[in-house]
């Protein structure tokens, strides 16, 4: 199939034209490093290749040179019909930077290529107009105006982009590989001089663009007001995690008690209807409960990627992150790792330093991940009281909520701060910390819902299967022998008693130890491990009330702060300890990771419990 390749820097909205263009929903978001890997998509007759952002030909990061080694390979390749090369209309300079050195390559290797002029939209805003004509004239290449955020002028784009990839090359020398080294000193125009001319003439006047951002900006980036503006923004985060997503979740409890009650109802009593009740709706059912809050904290930091606000924070945390030994970098896939810590790993790629690097993905399973939720949901559910403060804009278990993900980067600055005074001089090769501030945005809402939407499948998917399979296997364990006398005596019973003295310094039974080990595989297991063996003892009680039914067994405040801060530490998740191993390359360091974050966590736990009470 013929290929279509979409280049451009980062923050000039070429993501979002590719997904314009394809149909896709790709996550968009306004910080270098976001699209690390190519992404594809249909385009007509085509195969739409997004390739990484990058600033140069001249790379001075490891994604841009990713995003080089990728043009160079497609520059080589026969099936490569048209070079779709985007620019930001506001940073026209930027952007023209490595445009003009795409143009150069484009000649050179006898590619045919379009500008994209987008955000058209934001420069039109401020009253400027851009002569697209006469630009296209001066570049000798064309050039199309749109803004793949309004839509505007992506019909009349899609028919020439087709067109042009459609239209017969006309034939040049072949070429090889060894003709693509040192690409970028060998243009014969200075691209820096060129753009620079250019978009004196065409461009808008970055004063104007950047007035606003400027006012914004002297408030964001103050050290006080800044540093206290975050501090509140990281808060809400998390606070509204509960104050946004209880309705949800109480409706979601409702519907599936409601369900339960129908189905088993109709079945009436027997094996069957035991299953349903224990396994399905009290083992996969309690974990479907915490969905609503997985949605939640996607949207509210899609909402923080795409206004621009990240890349803010980044710069922010970069003068405290470097005292632990880390960089502004860093901050983007620890935020990032609160939704999961396999994609924050390989975001860590992007930061140039080794040390840096590799101290970020070390601590990065410290960050309270999606497949926590659940369980930091349930417990603060049973141990901490529903209060509302300041007319409900607090809420007390939203404060719990928060100060279990503190916690988690607390101990993570601790740990790099360790690894950072204990790594080889060797390895300190550091980079200065450069990063481009985006201008403030509206979020466009279409892929940001759609994104939402998909983290809700993707974790249901992901999960759901495993949880389904604990669950049948501990409700098997826990039924048989039917004539046992009750789940305690049954072969899970076994099994848990002969484990218990493992976990009665911590405070709890056997129960919560059989859910701690099968969240092993993954954390949310914990949930529906749980579920299912409350529904085992209690089949008469409300099946997705799992909270109300641990409050009646009477599980101790310092035991459940101690599960709690377990959950913290531990690194249980097998698919986290492989990316690890695939990143790292070494297996012992990674196993003792697991060891030692294990050990730590059971520390904590026993102190919790001992201490609290």
């Amino acid at each position: 199939m013929k290929r279509i390749i979409l280049v451009g820097k980062p923050n000039s909205g070429k993501s979002l034209l590719f997904n314009q263009l394809t149909g896709l929903r790709q996550k968009v978001a306004n910080f270098p490093g976001v699209t690390v890997e190519l992404k594809t998509g249909r385009f007509d007759a085509f195969e739409l290749v997004d390739f990484p952002g990058t600033y140069s030909m001249s790379t001075l990061s490891r994604d841009e040179d990713i995003a080089v080694e990728k043009i160079n390979q497609a520059l080589l390749d026969d099936n490569t019909a048209l070079i779709i090369c985007n620019l930001d209309a506001t940073r026209l300079e930027s952007s023209l930077v490595f445009g003009m050195q795409m143009l150069a390559l484009a000649r050179r290797f006898n590619k045919k290529m379009l500008f994209a002029l987008n955000m058209i939209d934001e420069v039109e805003r401020f009253g400027h107009h851009i002569d697209v004509n006469a630009l296209a004239a001066d570049v000798g290449c064309p050039v199309a105006a749109l803004s793949a955020k309004t839509l505007q002028g992506i019909s009349e784009f899609k028919q020439q982009a087709l067109a042009l990839a459609n239209a017969p090359t006309v034939p040049a020398e072949p070429m090889n590989e060894a003709t693509t080294a040192n690409i970028a000193a060998d243009t014969p125009v200075n691209p820096l001089v060129q753009s620079r001319k250019l978009a004196a003439k065409y461009g808008i006047k970055a004063s104007i663009v950047l007035k606003t951002q400027n006012r914004i900006d002297a408030f964001m980036l103050n050290n006080v007001s800044g540093s206290i503006a975050f501090l509140l923004v990281m808060f809400l985060l998390f606070q509204s995690i509960f104050t946004f997503a209880t309705p949800l979740m109480d409706g979601v409890e409702n519907a599936l008690g409601a369900l339960a009650q129908a189905i088993t109802g109709m079945i009436g009593p027997g094996m069957l209807s035991d299953f349903l009740n224990d396994a399905i709706f009290g083992g996969l059912g309690s974990f479907l409960v915490f969905v609503p809050q997985i949605m939640v904290l996607t949207l509210i930091i899609g909402l923080l990627e795409d206004s621009g606000y990240l890349a803010r924070a980044a710069l922010i945390c970069h003068r405290p992150l470097s005292y632990f030994g880390l960089s502004g970098r860093s901050f983007i896939p620890y935020l990032s790792a609160h939704a999961c810590a396999i994609p924050a790993i390989m975001a860590a790629r992007t930061i140039e330093s080794p040390r840096k690097r590799l101290i970020t993905m070390l601590t990065i399973p410290l960050m309270s991940c999606s497949a926590r939720l659940p369980v930091y949901a349930l417990l603060i559910s049973v141990l901490i009281p529903q209060q509302q403060y300041l007319g409900g804009l607090i809420n007390l278990q939203g404060v719990a909520f928060f100060s279990l993900y503190l916690f988690g980067i607390l101990t993570a600055l601790l740990v790099s701060f360790v690894l950072s005074r204990t790594a080889n001089d060797d390895a300190k090769s550091d980079m200065p910390f450069i990063l481009e501030l985006p201008t403030y945005r509206l979020p466009h809402w279409k892929p940001l819902i759609h994104r939402v939407v998909q983290s809700a499948k993707q974790f249901i998917y992901r999960a759901g299967p495993v949880i389904f399979v604990v669950s049948l296997v501990i409700w098997t364990l826990g039924y048989f022998p039917s004539d046992a006398g009750g789940l305690e005596y049954s072969y899970l019973g076994q099994i848990g008693h002969f484990i218990e003295p493992l976990f009665t310094p911590l405070g709890i039974d056997w129960r919560y130890g059989i859910a701690i080990l099968m969240s092993f595989l993954a954390r949310e297991v914990f949930v529906g491990a749980l579920g299912t063996l409350f529904g085992i003892e209690g089949a008469d009680e409300n099946i997705a009330g799992l909270a109300a039914n641990i409050q009646q067994d009477g599980l101790a405040f310092g035991a459940g702060i101690g599960i709690l801060l377990f959950y913290v530490v531990a690194l249980q998740c097998v698919a986290t300890v492989a990316t690890l191993k695939a990143e790292t390359g070494s297996t012992k360091l990674v196993l003792g990771l697991v060891a030692g974050y294990g050990a730590l966590a059971y520390l904590l736990a026993f102190m919790a419990a001992s201490l609290i009470g």
